[in-house]
């Protein structure tokens, strides 16, 4: 199982609530969080769907929020 992590703009549970059914449609349900309470908003994908970053920042873009990779 893979691991992507990026720095987000997603701030509050609104946030998360607007951006889950882009998050879903491309991670899968249940395999992503975001961490608000990080200063970063760190979003962490685990999954063993063939996804890339540029997959979930299109998805994270498309919900009108940013994620940038994190280098691991």
């Amino acid at each position: 199982m893979d691991a992507l992590t990026f720095k987000t703009n997603i701030k509050c549970s609104g946030c998360i609530a607007k951006a889950t059914p882009f998050l879903d449609q491309v991670a899968g349900k249940d395999n992503w969080e975001v961490d608000i309470t990080n200063p970063d908003k760190i979003l962490r994908i685990e999954t063993d769907e063939a996804i890339t970053t540029s997959d979930v920042v299109k998805a994270v873009t498309e919900a009108g929020y940013k994620a940038e990779p994190v280098q691991q």
